[in-house]
C-alpha cells in the first residue's frame, strides 16, 4: 500500500517508509532509536536521489545543445552507459526491489536514450554501423526489459553490467587524458552521478540489496569522481584564459 496509518500503534507507513516509531519517540521527547531512523534515513534518501534523477542528464544535454558541439564526448562510453542502465533496470524490476532502491535508474535510462540521440545528431554523419548498433539496440532492450530472456543469461548479464559501466567510463576518462581537455562534460551532470552513487551505497547496505548492486555504486564512486576530478583540473584553466582574454 501507499499509505497505511494505524493510530492505536502509532504506524504511520507512505510508500514504504514508516514514520510511526519516529514520531513516537518525539512525542515522548526522546531520540528515535538507531534502528528506526536509519531504514528511515535510508528510504528518503532513496526517494531523493530518485527525485533528482529525474534532472541528472538534463545539464549535459543543455551544454551540448548550447553550443551544437560534442567536442571532447567519447560517444562509446555514453553508448555503454545505455546498454548498462538498460541491463541494470531490468535486473531490479525482476528481481522486485523496492522502487526506492532503483527508481533513478528508469529516468536516467530516459535520459541516456535522449543523450545518444542527441550526439548522434551533433557527431559527424552517422554510418552504417551506427544505425546497426541503434537498431540492434531498440530490438533487444525490450525484450531484456521485459525479463523474456533465460534466467541464467539474466544472471550473468547483470554481473556483466558492472564491467560495462566500468567500461563505459574509460574510454571518457582517457580521451579527457589525452587531450588535457573536458569538453563539453557537464560538471553538474558528473557531480550528480558521483554524489548518487555515494548515497546508493548507503541505501544499499540499508536496504540489505543484493552485493553485486552495492559493486555497482562503489564503481559508480570510482568512475564518476575520477571524471569529476578531471573536469575540476582541466577546465579551471580553461575558465582562466577565457576571463583574461575578455
Amino acid at each position: 500500500m501507499v499509505m497505511k496509518v494505524n493510530l492505536g500503534t502509532m504506524e504511520l507507513e507512505i510508500l514504504g517508509m514508516n514514520f510511526g516509531c519516529v514520531l513516537s519517540a518525539l512525542s515522548d521527547a526522546k531520540i528515535p532509536e538507531k534502528e528506526c531512523l536509519l531504514p528511515l534515513v535510508s528510504k528518503l534518501l532513496g526517494y531523493c536521489i530518485v527525485a533528482a534523477s529525474t534532472t541528472v542528464k538534463l545539464p549535459q544535454i543543455l551544454k551540448i545543445l548550447k553550443h551544437g558541439s560534442v567536442r571532447g564526448l567519447s560517444v562509446p562510453s555514453f553508448e555503454l552507459e545505455l546498454i548498462g542502465y538498460t541491463i541494470a533496470l531490468a535486473y531490479c524490476i525482476h528481481k522486485g526491489l523496492p522502487f526506492s532502491a532503483y527508481g533513478e535508474l528508469a529516468f536516467l535510462l530516459i535520459q541516456a536514450i535522449i543523450l545518444i540521440a542527441i550526439i548522434y545528431y551533433y557527431s559527424p554523419p552517422m554510418g552504417s554501423k551506427t544505425w546497426m548498433k541503434a537498431l540492434v539496440y531498440c530490438g533487444l532492450a525490450p525484450t531484456v526489459l521485459a525479463g523474456k530472456i533465460d534466467p541464467g543469461l539474466f544472471e550473468i548479464l547483470y554481473a556483466s553490467q558492472h564491467a560495462i559501466f566500468f567500461c563505459a567510463r574509460v574510454p571518457q576518462i582517457w580521451k579527457n587524458f589525452t587531450n588535457k581537455s573536458t569538453g563539453e562534460l557537464s560538471f553538474l551532470t558528473c557531480f550528480m552521478n558521483f554524489a548518487g552513487s555515494l548515497v546508493r551505497v548507503f541505501t544499499s547496505i540499508q536496504e540489505k540489496t543484493p552485493l553485486s548492486v552495492l559493486m555497482g555504486s562503489a564503481i559508480g564512486i570510482m568512475t564518476n569522481g575520477t571524471i569529476l576530478s578531471q573536469i575540476m583540473m582541466y577546465q579551471k584553466p580553461v575558465l582562466k584564459k577565457e576571463k583574461k582574454e575578455d
